[in-house]
C-alpha cells in the first residue's frame, strides 16, 4: 500500500489527543454529506419538473415542426411535401393553419391564437389527456367543434353545457379596407365548444379547430402556416431533421421540441443551474471547513511528522498525507450523500411523500427523475472543492515543518 494512504487511512479513524479535532472533521463531513446529498435531490426533482412541463407541451407540440423561413404561410402541396408525406418513418403528418383571431362569446371578447388542424390531430397524441373539461373532438356528424385553452375559456365565461351558445370568430377579410359597414371587413363564423385543456399559460390562448374551418374564417384555402410531424418509435429524430432539413432547403426551418419553445427550455435549465451554484456554493463552505480540520491535525500531529522527516520522508510525502487525508473525509460524506439523496429520490418516486400542495391535472406530487450524469457531476464538484481546501491545508503542514526546523 502507497505510504501516504497508509498513514491518511491511519490518521482518518484514529483518536486524536484533543477531541476538537474529531468534532470539526464530523462537522465537516456531514456538511459535505448534506450538500451533496441536497444536490442531488433538488437536481433530480427540476429534472422531474422538467419532464412533467415539456410532456405537457409535447401534448400539443409535435416532434417535428416545419415552418416557413420567412413570411407566415406556404404552399404545401408540392411535389416535395407530397413526397416527405409518404416517408415510411412518419407515423402522422398535420397540416396546421394558424392565426390570431378575435373570439365573441355573449357579451365577452378575446383575443386568441386559432390553430387549424387535421381532423385526425388528436388521435396519435395524448392530448385528450390534458383534458379540463368536455371532449376532444373537432369534427362529429359534420358537424365542427372547437377546443378551448383555459385562458379562454376563463376569459370567455363560456359554457359547455349550453348548446346554442356558440363561438363568434372574427378574422380582416384580405383585400377589404375601409367599408362602408365595418362588419364587412371581417369573416365571421361561428363553431361550438366541446372541451378545455390545461397545459400551459403559453397555450392558455390557444382554440383549435379542424383546418377546413380554419381556412374558410381566415380566408386561405391554399397555403399552411406549418406541418407537424410524429415519427415512429423505431425513427431517429435528429437523423430526420438533418435528412428534411437538406431536401428543404434554406426556405424552411424544421424545429425539434427544444426549437420551438427555446423560451422554455432556456428556462428551465436557467433555473437549474441556478439552484446547483447555489448549492454548491453552500458546499463549498462545508467542504472549506475541512481546512480547519486539518490545520488542528497538523498541530496535532507535528511529532509525527518531525519523526517522518528525520526517517527521510520528503516535503512532497507529508503534503500527500494531509492531502488524501482531507479527500477521506470529503469523499466518505460525498458519497454518504449521494446514497442518501438516490434513497431519498427512490422513496419520493414511490410513494410521493413531498406534496405541491396544490392538485394539478397532471400531478400533486413532485416528480423527481434521476441522471447518472448529475451523480458524476456532484462528485466531480466536491473533489474539485475538496481538492483545493485539501491542498492549502497540506501546504500549511509543510510550512509548519519548516518553522519547526528553523526553532531547532
Amino acid at each position: 500500500m502507497n505510504t501516504a494512504i497508509f498513514i491518511a487511512k491511519r490518521y482518518l479513524f484514529s483518536k486524536k489527543s484533543v477531541n476538537a479535532i474529531n468534532v470539526i472533521s464530523a462537522i465537516s463531513m456531514i456538511g459535505v454529506l448534506v450538500a451533496s446529498g441536497a444536490l442531488i435531490v433538488i437536481l433530480s426533482v427540476y429534472n422531474g419538473l422538467e419532464g412533467l412541463v415539456l410532456s405537457m407541451y409535447s401534448s400539443f407540440s409535435s416532434e417535428l415542426r416545419i415552418e416557413p423561413a420567412s413570411g407566415k404561410v406556404f404552399k404545401e402541396d408540392t411535389v416535395i411535401f407530397r413526397q416527405l408525406k409518404e416517408d415510411p418513418r412518419i407515423l402522422s403528418y398535420n397540416h396546421v393553419l394558424q392565426e390570431k383571431v378575435l373570439l365573441r362569446y355573449k357579451d365577452y371578447q378575446y383575443i386568441a391564437t386559432m390553430k387549424g388542424v387535421d381532423v385526425s390531430y388528436g388521435l396519435n397524441r395524448p392530448a385528450a389527456g390534458l383534458l379540463w373539461d368536455g371532449e376532444f373532438i373537432l369534427n362529429e356528424n359534420g358537424i365542427n367543434y372547437a377546443i378551448l385553452g383555459a385562458g379562454v375559456f376563463t376569459n370567455l365565461g363560456v359554457s359547455l353545457n349550453s348548446i346554442l351558445a356558440e363561438i363568434e370568430i372574427f378574422s380582416p377579410k384580405k383585400g377589404v379596407k375601409s367599408a362602408l359597414n365595418p362588419a364587412d371587413e371581417f369573416n365571421v363564423r361561428n363553431i361550438a365548444p366541446a372541451g378545455v385543456f390545461k397545459a400551459q399559460q403559453e397555450l392558455d390562448d390557444l382554440i383549435i379547430v379542424p383546418i377546413d374551418f380554419a381556412r374558410d374564417v381566415l380566408g386561405e384555402y391554399d397555403e399552411v402556416s406549418a406541418i407537424e410531424i410524429n415519427l415512429k418509435e423505431n425513427a431517429k429524430l435528429t437523423r430526420f431533421q438533418t435528412d428534411i432539413q437538406k431536401v428543404l432547403g434554406k426556405k424552411y426551418n424544421v424545429k425539434n421540441r427544444v426549437e420551438q419553445n427555446p423560451g422554455l427550455y432556456k428556462l428551465l435549465n436557467s433555473e437549474k443551474w441556478m439552484v446547483f451554484f447555489i448549492l454548491a456554493f453552500v458546499l463549498v463552505i462545508a467542504a472549506f471547513n475541512i481546512v480547519g480540520s486539518l490545520t488542528m491535525l497538523v498541530i496535532d500531529k507535528q511529532k509525527d511528522v518531525a519523526v517522518l522527516n528525520s526517517l527521510g520522508a520528503s516535503n512532497g510525502l507529508v503534503k500527500r498525507i494531509f492531502f488524501l487525508e482531507g479527500i477521506f473525509i470529503s469523499m466518505i460524506g460525498c458519497l454518504g450523500g449521494l446514497t442518501l439523496g438516490a434513497i431519498f429520490c427512490i422513496i419520493q418516486e414511490k410513494f410521493g411523500l413531498v406534496r405541491m400542495g396544490t392538485t394539478t391535472i397532471v400531478s400533486d406530487v413532485y416528480p423527481v427523475s434521476m441522471r447518472w450524469s448529475d451523480f458524476l457531476l456532484v462528485f466531480l464538484t466536491v473533489l474539485l472543492v475538496s481538492g483545493a481546501a485539501s491542498a492549502i491545508s497540506s501546504r500549511l503542514s509543510v510550512k509548519n515543518m519548516e518553522q519547526l526546523k528553523a526553532s531547532e
